[in-house]
């Protein structure tokens, strides 16, 4: 499949019973909940998928995954974007969050596969907590908004007509 015939991808990755592990699902639902996308855009909730996220990888070009990413010395709520490259090149740690398989193995099996994407793009947060909770610290739920904009204007410039989702009056 070209790439042109792809359409744009955003991945949210967490375990939503792990308190700050599930940045990546709210930041999806945070995006279908504000925002209208064109059929060239798919949002998912990736959940923990693990192996089972290789299909979405290799349908969609490009991709921006939304997850957690710990760093000892990194302040938590702190915002952290880098590529595949970057991982491939030693700058970011492949293995970003406790629940993953590790994206670059599932994008590893894609490209034996011959069907990798091209462009992969990571919008994570540093975490506060990962104990057994349903609710996001302070510090990372305040990242949500921040994150799905982000991705939002990314797309946008990259001619993908999105529009904000008119609130109803009580």
């Amino acid at each position: 499949m070209e790439k042109s015939t792809k359409n744009a991808g955003i991945l949210g990755i967490g375990n939503l019973l792990l308190s700050d592990e599930s940045f990546g699902v709210h930041v999806v639902d945070f995006l279908d909940e504000h925002y209208i996308f064109p059929e060239s855009v798919t949002v998912l909730d990736g959940g923990t998928s693990g192996i089972y996220m290789a299909p979405f990888l290799e349908d969609h070009d490009p991709i921006f995954v939304v997850d957690v990413v710990n760093f000892d010395d990194a302040t938590p709520g702190s915002l952290c974007t880098f590529s595949v490259e970057d991982i491939r090149n030693g700058v970011m740690q492949p293995k970003m969050s406790p629940h993953q398989l590790g994206i670059l193995e599932i994008l590893d099996i894609c490209k034996l596969r011959g069907i990798e994407p091209e462009c992969v793009d990571f919008y994570c947060v540093v975490p506060s907590s990962l104990a057994t909770g349903l609710a996001m610290t302070d510090v990372v739920a305040g990242q949500v908004e921040k994150v799905a904009g982000i991705i939002v204007k990314r797309l946008w410039k990259q001619g993908h007509a999105i529009f904000l989702k008119e609130k109803k009056n009580p």
